[in-house]
């Protein structure tokens, strides 16, 4: 499964949310695809990016979760499983 997040690092606290869209609802998409990530550490050598993956590993219960495009964008897919 593929999923769309948006990253915010240097956030104050860890936290994966759900975006909930009628918009994305009306074309068809289901809205559990799209999150908001935010992870407390910078986005500097990777390390938002390795913080933003254990947090969805947690979230889904999976340690198979991988960074698909978007490796230098707040913008990502990410592969879960």
């Amino acid at each position: 499964m593929r999923i769309s997040i948006k990253a915010k690092p240097n956030s104050n606290e860890e936290k994966v949310e759900k975006l909930d869209s009628p918009l994305l609802k009306s074309f068809g998409r289901a809205s559990d695809l799209s999150f908001i990530v935010s992870v407390k550490e910078p986005p500097v050598h990777g390390l938002a990016n390795l913080a933003i993956l254990k947090a969805l590993r947690e979230y889904f219960h999976t340690p198979n979760v991988r960074i698909v495009s978007g490796y230098t964008s707040r913008s990502k897919i990410i592969e879960i499983g």
